[in-house]
């Protein structure tokens, strides 16, 4: 393997801003008993032809201790550092001229504070590039263990052809996990290609791209006790040079999952009583990911109903007007019948027809908090254990938490620590789950941050030709109302909220449902309840404004509704 990255510490230096005394000791070379700069550069050429150099390294980094750069820094402003890149650089034009090729001899001084006094590290090599003055970046490497928490580690510049992360001489990553030996090589072959991944040793690691979420997956093949380490790879282009490149790596690992197909909507007959959204102008609607063609018509409310979204108010945290206790639903429960004993073989069993439609909750709606102040709540906390389950363990057993504060901004947690995030984003803390944060639609955003994917639907059968009620007091589906508890709430004080996280957005009775061969039948019960239907790729397609239980709506199988913290997939 070539060594990409040369270094060497030089000792015994009296004055580490001597240049002469850094670049080449004085008397003849050879009875010098240890190299300075001028015999690292002289034995480790670029290029060369047998054993003559045909072309040197043009750009070197020198690390001197830390404290020697910051007195120079309080002294001088950091002008004796600009001085030794300033006469390093004319020693290096005036001994290896004819060795550059045309390039242009660069120098940079950092500190360290690994060096002890009168050391100095020196780098240089194929993954070592110093930017020209003026240079913008082209991309923004980082690096995550979890996916929620991300490290920078370098950028890498339009001219700049390696870098190399990891390892003994390659860029430090924050929780390097490969130690000494592994490293990443980056290979930019300019603005117009994307940048090319490799792992050396190339047999100790598995590397795989997911387009979906736009960074790599690094395993180590070792054997190591309790399975090997995982890193994840991102590289940003910046948005300042935005020109065009292929969204997909240069090399395409084989075991890329190939794209999937578009569904194509078969057109269902629709009783004529039932309210259907109406079409509007397409910008309403909103992909997620990618601007593909929609699977139907994207609706959106007329300027009535629009005015009716901005001006309607959960009714949360509000008590009933005519004073009366709660009576939540009752719902037959099974019993034995009390027929007479029956004859031998026989059963007196009763045959009903299965439930074949199922209501399942597949993503959590964040809410905006700040519409909520008068409810004491500063944060709403999401905790996942490592199977991404909703769970209220201990800290110890949370894989990732999601939590939205006061003023809407959302952060992710890990043991990594806790960073701000911003839809659209995939988060995989643990192997073979993710979990994806898509952006909540404009029509949806007064109310609603983002929507959160779970990894794990919850789902519950429910029976056609019955109508059923959801929300906070009805006992259907109550198994999807995940976030049903005060625990997710925290007040000003760090203390756990005293209601249930339901009554942010969710009514009392919210919708009644009712499954049909052609999809289901939604009336809405609350006039202050907010729903929203959404297609089967949880794009928007309308607001469900009209209240009452003779003015239905028709929700196709397959597609979403929001109401409250839930996104329910009705299927067939």
């Amino acid at each position: 393997m070539p060594i990409y990255v040369q270094h060497e510490v030089l000792g015994r230096i009296p004055d580490v801003f001597n240049a002469e005394a850094i670049w080449q000791a004085p008397g003849l070379a050879l009875f010098s008993r240890r190299p300075l700069l001028r015999d690292l550069l002289e034995r480790s050429p670029r290029e060369h032809r047998g054993r003559a150099a045909t072309r040197c390294f043009s750009h070197v980094t020198l690390v001197l201790p830390q404290e020697d750069v910051d007195d120079d820094y309080h002294l001088t402003r950091g002008a004796r550092a600009r001085d030794l890149a300033q006469t390093l650089a004319t020693l290096h034009q005036k001994d290896f001229g004819d060795l550059l090729g045309g390039d242009q001899v660069r120098y940079d001084v950092v500190g360290a504070e690994s060096l002890a006094p009168g050391e100095i590290e020196v780098r240089f090599g194929h993954a070592v590039y110093l930017p020209a003055p003026g240079e913008k970046v082209l991309y923004n490497v980082s690096v995550s263990r979890d996916s929620a928490i991300w490290h920078p580690v370098c950028p890498i510049y339009p001219h700049q052809r390696l870098a190399l992360i990891g390892g003994q001489a390659g860029q430090g990553a924050a929780d390097w996990p490969f130690g000494p030996d592994g490293a990443i090589l980056v290979i930019n072959d300019g603005p117009d290609s994307v940048p090319v991944v490799d792992m050396r040793p190339r047999g100790d690691f598995d590397c795989r791209y997911d387009p979906r979420s736009g960074y790599y997956t690094i395993k180590s093949l070792r054997e190591i006790d309790g399975g090997g380490p995982r890193l994840l790879l991102k590289i940003v282009r910046n948005g300042e040079l935005a020109a065009a490149r292929p969204a997909m790596p240069a090399v395409i690992p084989s075991s890329m999952p190939a794209s999937n197909a578009e569904p194509v909507p078969l057109p269902v007959p629709v009783p004529m009583s039932i309210q259907m959204p109406a079409p509007v102008p397409a910008s309403v609607s909103m992909s997620m990911h990618t601007q593909a063609h929609s699977p139907m018509p994207a609706p959106a409310s007329t300027p009535a109903h629009a005015a009716s979204a901005r001006t309607a108010r959960p009714a949360v945290w509000q008590s009933r007007a005519d004073g009366l206790p709660l009576d939540p639903t009752a719902i037959p429960v099974s019993h034995r019948p009390t027929a007479p004993a029956t004859l031998p073989g026989e059963s007196d069993a009763t045959y009903a027809p299965l439930a074949q439609q199922r209501v399942q909750l597949v993503a959590l709606a964040l809410p905006r908090l700040s519409r909520y102040r008068d409810t004491g709540a500063e944060a709403l906390e999401l905790p996942f254990d490592r199977s991404l389950t909703l769970t209220a363990g201990a800290q110890g057993d949370t894989a990732i938490s999601f939590v939205i504060d006061a003023a809407d901004h959302l952060y992710a947690a890990t043991k990594e620590g806790r960073q701000r995030i911003t839809a659209p984003a995939t988060f995989a803390p643990v192997d073979a789950r993710t979990m994806r944060l898509l952006p909540a639609a404009p029509a949806m955003a007064d109310r609603y941050h983002a929507l959160l994917c779970l990894a794990q639907p919850v789902g519950a059968a429910v029976a056609s030709g019955a109508r059923f009620t959801f929300g906070r007091s009805a006992a259907m589906l109550a198994a999807l109302r995940v976030l049903d508890s005060p625990r997710f709430i925290r007040r000003a004080d760090g203390a756990p909220g005293a209601a249930s996280a339901d009554r942010i957005g969710l009514s009392r009775n919210a919708f009644s449902f009712e499954a049909t061969d052609h999809g289901y039948r939604i009336g809405r019960l609350s006039a202050s309840q907010a729903l929203y239907h959404l297609d089967e790729r949880m794009a928007f397609v309308a607001m469900i404004d009209a209240a009452g239980p003779d003015n239905l709506y028709l929700l196709p199988h397959g597609h979403h509704l929001v109401a409250g913290h839930y996104v329910l997939r009705f299927d067939a």
